[in-house]
């Protein structure tokens, strides 16, 4: 099966033509990556944006250990932990403990893994585009990164035992990696939908979906006390800051591939 890039209607959503960059910084942005990566394929553009942009993500979780910090001092948004964590155990059934704790597997490494391999292997044979595959790859692969450089940077403890519901979790707990890896699939699957919706309201609810998909992985966690409320937040932040970014490189890939295409086609 030979699988295509995208095709010319993929490159708007709606009405929006995601090669064109109405402010100023988007426009200066196009301007720099043009010059920069002047010999460089507009492939090679993709990758070496999301990567660029991973390093300065994977940077930002730094300023995390000043959160972390702020935590360990009962400052800030942390007052919030364990007054949020005491709610969730007083509201804790038998009923909605299994219900949660079924749903939060879902957003584990094997869950997640699985859930994103079947979207992406019907995504690349349905559209016989091989879009899907490299935009999942690059945005699964940093997602991961994150976690892992995070957890290692701030090395911050889970909730006690006592208030977590089994199974239990033993590796580090900031940021949520069910938060972050959600929040970038999931937002990741809703672009690739929306850029081949013909109806607004699909496209609404293609994002509504992955929104509430994020929300309510990272809401199981604090509910079953896996995860402190600031794990999950941190976790939804990163997440969003890099589904930007694999966005953003995906939008300069298409950006310089138009460009190219028509600054070399003939004059007739």
């Amino acid at each position: 099966m030979k699988l295509a890039d995208d095709t010319p209607h993929e490159e708007r959503i709606g009405d929006r033509d995601l090669t064109r960059w109405p402010s100023w910084a988007g426009r200066g942005l196009v301007r720099l990556v043009s010059r920069v990566a002047r010999n460089v394929s507009a492939h090679g553009v993709l990758y070496l944006t999301a990567a660029v942009g991973l390093v300065l993500i994977a940077g930002l979780t730094a300023v995390s250990a000043g959160l972390y910090d702020a935590v360990v001092e009962q400052d800030g948004v942390s007052q919030l932990d364990q007054p949020v964590l005491n709610q969730a155990i007083a509201d804790r059934t038998p009923t909605n403990t299994w219900v949660l704790t079924q749903f939060t597997h879902l957003g584990g490494p094997v869950g997640m893994t699985i859930i994103a391999s079947l979207i992406t292997v019907i995504m690349v044979w349905r559209w016989r585009s091989r879009t899907p595959l490299f935009l999942m790859l690059i945005a699964v692969a940093g997602s991961l990164t994150l976690t892992t450089v995070g957890k290692a940077v701030v090395g911050r403890s889970r909730p006690p035992l006592s208030e977590a519901v089994p199974p239990y979790e033993y590796a580090f707990s900031f940021p949520s990696g069910h938060a972050l890896n959600s929040t970038v699939i999931a937002g990741m699957v809703a672009y690739l939908l929306v850029r081949r919706l013909r109806t607004r309201w699909a496209r609404t609810l293609a994002v509504v979906v992955a929104v509430l998909w994020a929300v309510a992985m990272g809401v199981s966690r604090v509910f079953l006390g896996h995860h402190w409320l600031t794990d999950v937040i941190v976790g939804w932040s990163l997440g969003a800051a890099w589904l930007a970014v694999v966005i953003t490189a995906h939008r300069l890939f298409l950006t310089l591939r138009a460009a190219r295409a028509a600054s070399t086609s003939p004059v007739t």
